[in-house]
């Protein structure tokens, strides 16, 4: 088993901002402040929260961040709970309720602590501490935008799948809302798709991610399960995520074959 300790990191800045030294190179070890520093922005984008869809539709999108941030349905953008707390915290994002009216801060933690948009808040720390790093971070099974799935079926474990997607509104709508209510975060699975820093990427062809991230549900996977999830991700490299006292720690299995004893 090899563990990755990466320590946050807080310079605050969006995920067009950010870059880490080597992806590549397993072996690195990030660490600094464990909060985010609230810059003072010119231009700050705006979102209404959706509350059947349990998600922000932002309505006045400003800035480079959007390029790796939030899913596209019908020329709309739509952020999941994680990436609006998340440019809420770093000041690049201003949400609104249903009459339009500024949600504090503090209301966008309650909804991340009731858990009920398919986010818990140790599965918030991992996507701060990722996007931190300068990596892009998407939910794991949720197409970008619908032009990358085309007649394709969508689908991912404790999902039904969905054949011959539209992209109408309306289907778009009830396709975020199937999906995000469907996901059991504290289940030992495959929640995030992770990219590396990539200034020509794209949410049409975002290609196949570095990683997929798992967040196990309080104990150690099972071979069983590590197998399951393997096949889950057809070859994708797989990690898994531990999250105690704010520190976020990165842990991944390799099978090792003893040599047979005479």
């Amino acid at each position: 088993m090899e563990v990755e300790d990466w320590g946050n990191s807080s310079g605050g800045a969006s995920d067009s901002e950010v870059y880490v030294q080597d992806t590549n190179d397993e072996e690195d070890c990030f660490t600094s402040a464990d909060v985010l520093k609230l810059q003072f922005r010119k231009d700050i984008s705006k979102a209404c929260w959706n509350d059947e869809l349990r998600m922000a539709e932002i309505v006045d999108n400003k800035g480079r961040m959007w390029t790796t941030t939030g899913i596209v349905r019908s020329g709309k953008i739509y952020c999941s709970i994680e990436e609006t707390l998340f440019l809420a915290e770093i000041g690049a994002l201003h949400l609104l309720d249903e009459n339009y009216t500024s949600l504090p801060l503090k209301d966008i933690y309650k909804k991340v602590a009731e858990g009920k948009s398919g986010c818990y808040w140790e599965s918030f720390e991992v996507y701060r501490h990722l996007k931190s790093l300068g990596y892009i971070v998407g939910r794991h099974g949720i197409p970008w935008t619908m032009k990358c799935v085309k007649s394709e079926s969508a689908s991912a474990q404790g999902m039904p799948e969905i054949n011959g997607i539209v992209d109408k509104e309306s289907e778009g709508k009830n396709l975020i809302t199937e999906l995000f209510n469907n996901m059991q975060v504290s289940e030992v699975r495959p929640v995030f798709d992770v990219y590396p820093p990539n200034s020509k990427f794209k949410k049409s062809s975002p290609g196949n991610p570095s990683f997929v991230l798992c967040l196990p549900g309080g104990h150690p996977p099972s071979k069983p399960e590590i197998e399951d999830l393997e096949r889950q991700c057809n070859g994708i490299p797989l990690k898994f995520c531990y999250v105690e006292y704010g520190r976020v720690s990165f842990f991944s299995f390799n099978k090792v074959e003893l040599p047979a004893l005479p």
